[in-house]
């Protein structure tokens, strides 16, 4: 062979490996698609092929994922500790309460949840009023949390009453001990007040229920939930975060625990008091508020949290002991008629960039006779009508893109019938027990919050993503700490689309169905 095609032979063969090494270089994410569907599929792995088996193309969704782009840091996802979800957790075999907890506190084998809540004091969801002192005790000598690790009598209320408990001893501390003995558990607590003692408060129309907190007793209030923190931690249980007051604004016409706190009050309290105390019993350090226990204000609806939180943003002597802002989404039938306030969360982040944002409740009332098929059809509520799966499928991927670091559900285990709760007001939740059969049910819920639990871990960061708008398709990605990469989607159309991702050069192609969530998770090959 002549030299000078010998020369042109290898300068091709050098050219063709550099660009297959190049190309291998670029593709070194693998790809796995978890998808969950009103078809039925839940949380189910699936290959990268073509939604529909039709001939016709499904029209084509081009997103280039930006690396380069990345806000905020991400916290967790999960649900809410509560009485009643011990409660049905005592009723069932050692055995299953340990599969329920694995189910949702394994990051392997279960959703992972990394961030839950749960209730200071008696809350709507416990099997009656209690607090944690004898009346009267302005020494807070009385004070024990021995309400929330008692156990139960099943004499609590009528909806328990008959009832077989097989572990007694059971409730809410054993609960979230339990739950962080479970292998890879990895979550953080916010821990919120719904209402003070009865004996400190004025103008209440029941036990433990409306009015508001006198104000010679804010310095008392203080020690009472500082105290709450050191106890919990003496039994093992660090909580991450608390929030004075559960819905301040809901203090009028509430019908179970609850507690009134106007902007100013909640300022002066946090400012006056709480901080100060925290501070003082070693719970909190200022200047360095992620080095103790956060302190989250406001924790009601976020159509109103702007105006809420004002007062004490503004003020620099509150707003030094305050970490964030704490929000909830009802009314949920008016969500997507106001974007689901992505507007509001802009707002209070380019106001108060500094300040964290967690979503520390939701929920819907149950239906009895259909809790799977509900979440996938026009319910009705308190709110109105609406689609519960679209509804919280937009409402996290719209508050994950408009700067929220977390998103709490309400109860995590409750009844087929969405109980105890004394006062009729019923919800579903991922986890729903029939306590007489054992039956356990995993609502469509519990897999649409594993979709970002599992996948999105603590201390990933959101990144950008650049690409074709479409109503009724809604997208996010952050990208966790070991460099894996969670791209979540839901498509709430009745037709298919052909989704093309772009990362690196490269294109990730997977079909998604009508009615569908998927977590594409791209995971690196080195």
């Amino acid at each position: 062979m002549p030299y000078k095609r010998i020369v042109i032979f290898q300068l091709v063969a050098l050219v063709l490996c550099f660009c297959s090494c190049s190309s291998i270089e670029e593709s070194s994410y693998e790809m796995q698609v978890y998808q969950t569907s009103q078809e039925g599929d839940n949380l189910k792995l699936i290959k990268g092929k073509r939604a529909d088996q039709k001939k016709k193309r499904n029209q084509k969704i081009e997103v280039e994922i930006q690396l380069a782009e990345k806000f905020q840091k991400i916290i967790g996802f999960g649900a809410s500790f509560t009485e009643s979800s011990a409660w049905n957790l005592a009723t069932v075999p050692g055995e299953t309460r340990k599969e329920v907890l694995t189910k949702l506190f394994s990051p392997k084998e279960g959703a992972g949840f990394t961030l839950t809540r749960t209730h200071i004091n008696s809350c709507d969801y416990s099997n009656g009023h209690y607090t944690y002192i004898e009346d009267g005790d302005l020494e807070l000598a009385s004070f024990s949390i021995n309400e929330d690790k008692k156990g139960f009598s099943g004499n609590e209320n009528a909806q328990v009453q008959g009832v077989e408990l097989v572990d007694s001893t059971y409730d809410l501390i054993p609960m979230i001990l339990e739950a962080q003995s479970i292998p890879g558990a990895d979550f953080r607590i916010i821990s919120s007040a719904w209402s003070p003692p009865s004996w400190m408060k004025a103008h209440e129309t029941g036990i433990m229920t409306n009015g508001s907190l006198k104000s010679e007793h804010y310095g008392l209030w203080a020690k009472y939930l500082s105290k709450y923190l050191s106890a919990y931690k003496k039994e093992g249980i660090n909580i991450w975060g608390i929030t004075p007051q559960n819905e301040p604004l809901h203090a009028h016409d509430a019908r179970w625990d609850s507690n009134g706190f106007t902007p100013e009050q909640g300022r002066d309290f946090v400012r006056d008091h709480l901080g100060p105390q925290l501070e003082k019993d070693g719970h909190l350090k200022v200047g360095d508020l992620d080095a103790g226990v956060r302190i989250l204000i406001y924790d009601h609806n976020k159509s109103m949290m702007n105006n809420y939180v004002t007062p004490t943003y503004e003020d620099a002597e509150a707003s030094k002991y305050a970490w964030g802002t704490a929000f909830h989404w009802y009314a949920s039938s008016g969500l997507e008629k106001e974007d689901f306030y992505g507007s509001e969360l802009d707002k209070l982040h380019e106001a108060w960039p500094e300040k964290g944002m967690i979503h520390t409740e939701s929920s819907i009332d149950i239906d009895v006779n259909d809790p799977i098929g509900q979440y996938w059809r026009e319910s009705t509520d308190y709110a109105g009508k609406f689609v519960p799966f679209d509804t919280y499928a937009y409402d996290i991927i719209t508050d994950l893109n408009h700067g929220t670091q977390g998103y709490v559900e309400w109860c995590v285990i409750l009844s087929h019938k969405g109980q105890p709760n004394p006062y009729d007001n019923f919800n579903s939740a991922p986890v729903l027990i029939n306590p007489n059969t054992d039956e356990v049910i995993y609502t469509p819920l519990y897999y649409l919050l594993s979709h970002f639990s599992k996948f999105i871990r603590p201390d990933a960061i959101r990144l950008g993503l650049k690409g074709d708008k479409v109503e009724g398709l809604i997208y996010t990605a952050a990208q966790n700490v070991d460099g894996s990469i969670a791209v979540v989607v839901f498509n709430k159309n009745k037709n298919s689309y052909d989704l093309s991702l772009s990362l690196e050069g490269q294109d990730y192609e997977v079909a998604i169905g009508p009615r569908t969530m998927q977590t594409i998770h791209l995971r690196s090959k080195k």
